[in-house]
């Protein structure tokens, strides 16, 4: 399962609010306000501003540039904020650098954090992975859990420091000590993979769970996914659907798919087909590529909709333009057969051997069978031999049974020849063979 790994320019607690003339007087611990909106900013004068909060950026900016200019930390930071967003000012990432650099330079953890997320992204300055944890790190040391989980990154991907999973555990850690929930997941990654960790699914489930119970998607569906493959907790098919379903509904392709394949099967939910269309086509709309495939293969079958060869066609036809191996095949199918589409062994081939070269026993079992009948291609008993043999190797038995009646009619030179176009397409991966 691909985890991700998100870098973030600033999430933390929201506090709104706006009492007194000029400054609102709720900022958070950190003297820090509006956290993880578009007009976060620094406290100055014991409150926030209440004009950055109602959009009168050209007054906000008229009363910290004076404060900034005499070198006061939170002002500065206040308008890198602006130049970067273009509030009140044309955006200019080098100047939000400028103006970053100043206040970090007098160790506000926010701004260093800023100078790290633009180092990190190449904005206002040249890409510098090292620089960024350099800026990460010094947040860190302060205890901020955004910096700790965003050095733990780099050190998950190996960015601007060699790969190091302990060195991310143990900056995640210190994030998840503060309930921080994006390392929360990373942390339950690393757990699940043991790496840096010894391998602990139950840490793992739980870690999910603390992170899924505040409402994070990425935590909702792998939480499910534990329960699906029975991971670090009792498998349950109910209780995987339970967690997908809200993931899902808020738009999340993986758990989509994932849900409908449940309701497809009648897993931990009431079989029903219908609605397992409905996943599959949300999921599909966003360009899932098995998404796409499941709903072609819906289509074909008529479960859930009425059949519909055209409207499969179309669906394995966006999936196979992704590359996806099994759609490539069954869109060769459609065309070999002429279902949906007018009957072209030439496309058919074509579409088979996309599939075939990724390895896929279908696409080679029917590429071979297409040069056994020479369809779409010459005729060619070794070809149609050295395919079959890949699929058969594979478990494929409609492949050994095609084998099989190939192999009557060629000379053993012929078999020993086509045996070594199979071990060299081995070789090359299936490509050019």
């Amino acid at each position: 399962m691909r985890r991700l790994l998100p870098i973030l320019c600033l999430t933390l607690a929201v506090l709104l609010g706006s009492t007194g003339e000029g400054w609102s007087a709720l900022p958070n611990e950190r003297q820090y306000c509006l956290s993880g909106t578009e007009r976060s900013h620094y406290a100055i004068k014991g409150g926030c501003s209440t004009a950055y909060e109602t959009g009168a950026y050209a007054a906000a900016l008229d009363q910290w540039k004076p404060l900034a200019e005499l070198g006061n930390g939170y002002a500065q930071h206040n308008l890198g904020q602006a130049y970067r967003r273009g509030h009140g000012v044309p955006q200019n990432h080098r100047a939000a650098v400028k103006w970053y650099r100043l206040a970090a330079g007098q160790g506000l953890a926010i701004a260093q954090i800023n100078m790290g997320f633009m180092f990190s992204n190449g904005r206002g300055v040249p890409q510098d992975y090292d620089k960024a944890v350099k800026w990460y790190g010094l947040a860190a040391e302060q205890g901020v859990a955004l910096a700790q989980f965003n050095l733990g990154t780099m050190y998950h991907e190996g960015q601007g420091v060699p790969q190091d999973y302990k060195t991310a555990t143990k900056w995640y850690k210190l994030a998840v000590e503060q309930g921080y929930s994006r390392a929360q997941i990373n942390l339950a990654v690393l757990y699940r993979a043991g790496r840096g960790v010894a391998q602990d699914y139950g840490a793992a489930a739980e870690l999910f769970r603390l992170a899924a119970k505040k409402g994070v998607i990425l935590a909702q569906f792998n939480l499910g996914w534990m329960y699906f493959k029975g991971l670090g907790v009792p498998r349950n098919y109910g209780t995987a659907a339970k967690w997908y379903k809200p993931a899902a509904e808020r738009g999340y392709a993986p758990a989509q798919y994932n849900l409908a394949g449940m309701f497809k099967k009648g897993r931990g939910v009431p079989q029903d087909y219908a609605t397992a269309v409905k996943w599959y086509r949300r999921a599909a709309d966003q360009g899932k590529a098995s998404a796409q495939f499941n709903l072609g293969l819906m289509y074909r079958k008529g479960q859930g909709v009425g059949q519909n060869y055209g409207a499969a066609v179309k669906w394995y036809g966006l999936a196979a333009d992704q590359g996806y191996a099994p759609a490539q095949s069954n869109l060769g199918g459609m065309y070999r057969k002429g279902r949906g589409v007018a009957r072209n062994d030439k496309t058919a081939i074509k579409w088979y051997r996309f599939a075939a070269e990724q390895g896929h026993a279908s696409a080679q079992n029917n590429l071979g069978w297409m040069y056994l009948k020479g369809r779409g291609v010459r005729q060619d008993n070794t070809y149609a031999h050295m395919w079959l043999s890949l699929a058969a190797s594979k478990g494929k038995k409609n492949a050994r049974k095609n084998l099989d009646k190939v192999a009557g009619k060629m000379t053993p030179a012929q078999i020993a020849d086509a045996q070594k176009l199979a071990r060299e397409c081995v070789r090359k991966k299936y490509k050019g063979c």
